[in-house]
């Protein structure tokens, strides 16, 4: 079998497993399968193992192929989601602080929530934004959203979707329009927070739906962020959590915590430090964190596992490459 002939086989066995990987997470055919913790371990040994035994031929100069990396860091990312072992969290001082912030609300306290995202960013912010949700509307406080991107109110809606299939906000039968709401999208940027800093209908004469401001329960005696209690920002960029810190926290003294993308949450630290913001969630990392400060096992939990996973394969390849470097060069100056 010629090497073209092994490629194209190798990718195509690679496409009909992908396809059906995500066939299966659509339709729901693998349900609720997990390898038992015994069987975890196993696989995490054989891994372990395969990758030794991979350094030891490229010690011995047999040095394989880069699509065998390929092959690795897809298992190392996809084999963790079906794993029932779980990573030990530490929490950060900065995500206690937005737990310990929402500790405060009394039942009844409104919470307004800015998905300031689009689906490219879901991975890391969509965790998020299902464990604050589901924190909020089972703890009795009640959920306010908007968007200032496009999308973000349709990210909106997924998270509530999975906020309320948990057993706790079950319990407490969330209406809409009375418990929670979605205002939808409202171009303008920094303009929108300005706006809303003296009047929310003047920029949302509707929710999502439709519906008109004044006759959702939840709404018509909110007229500015002096009726919100806490609020939390989901942001990717531009508008977003800084555009929200500098308008709504300096001009309004909105009392707000935030939740970025790890590229993004470095640059937020200024604000941390400086008390404008009230806590900080910072990429996966942040996600899994609230989750567990919470105790809600979500997304961000899962997606932590498999990050770590394919982070120490990637690690071990880059020093099993640092080896076949040095013994190639070695092996030039024994030549000469």
């Amino acid at each position: 079998m010629s090497i073209r002939t092994k490629e194209i086989l190798i990718a195509g066995i690679i496409l009909i497993i992908s396809v059906i990987v995500y066939l299966g997470k659509v339709y729901d055919w693998f349900g609720s399968a997990q390898f038992s913790p015994t069987l975890s371990v196993i696989v995490i040994v054989i891994i372990f193992l395969a990758l030794l035994y991979i350094l030891i031929r490229t010690i011995q100069g047999k040095l394989i192929d880069r699509r065998t990396v390929f092959v690795f860091v897809g298992f190392a990312v996809v084999l963790p989601f079906f794993m029932s072992i779980t990573q030990n969290i530490r929490i950060s001082p900065e995500v206690q602080q937005v737990y310990n912030a929402m500790s405060t609300l009394q039942p009844g306290s409104k919470v307004l929530i800015s998905f300031d995202y689009d689906p490219p960013s879901a991975p890391e912010l969509q965790p998020m934004a299902e464990s604050f949700i589901t924190y909020c509307l089972s703890h009795d406080i009640s959920v306010i959203i908007i968007g200032l991107w496009p999308q973000g109110p349709q990210q909106a809606n997924l998270a509530l979707e999975i906020a309320l299939e948990n057993e706790a906000v079950k319990a407490k039968n969330p209406q809409y329009g009375i418990n929670y709401v979605n205002l939808g999208f409202q171009t303008g940027n920094e303009f929108v927070i300005q706006r809303m800093g003296t009047d929310f209908r003047s920029m949302f004469q509707t929710d999502y739906s439709g519906r008109h401001y004044d006759d959702i329960p939840l709404v018509k005696n909110i007229k500015n962020f002096s009726n919100i209690d806490y609020s939390f920002n989901l942001s990717a960029g531009y508008p977003g959590t800084q555009e929200w810190v500098q308008v709504a926290v300096d001009r309004y003294g909105l009392w707000m915590g935030a939740g970025n993308t790890a590229v993004q949450a470095p640059m937020m630290y200024t604000y941390l430090n400086a008390g404008q913001l009230e806590g900080l969630l910072g990429g996966m990392n942040g996600a899994a964190e609230f989750e567990k400060v919470c105790g809600i096992t979500g997304k961000g939990t899962k997606y932590m596992l498999s990050q770590s996973f394919a982070h120490v394969v990637v690690i071990a390849f880059i020093l099993i490459g640092n080896v076949a470097f040095f013994i190639g060069g070695r092996k030039k100056k024994l030549d000469v």
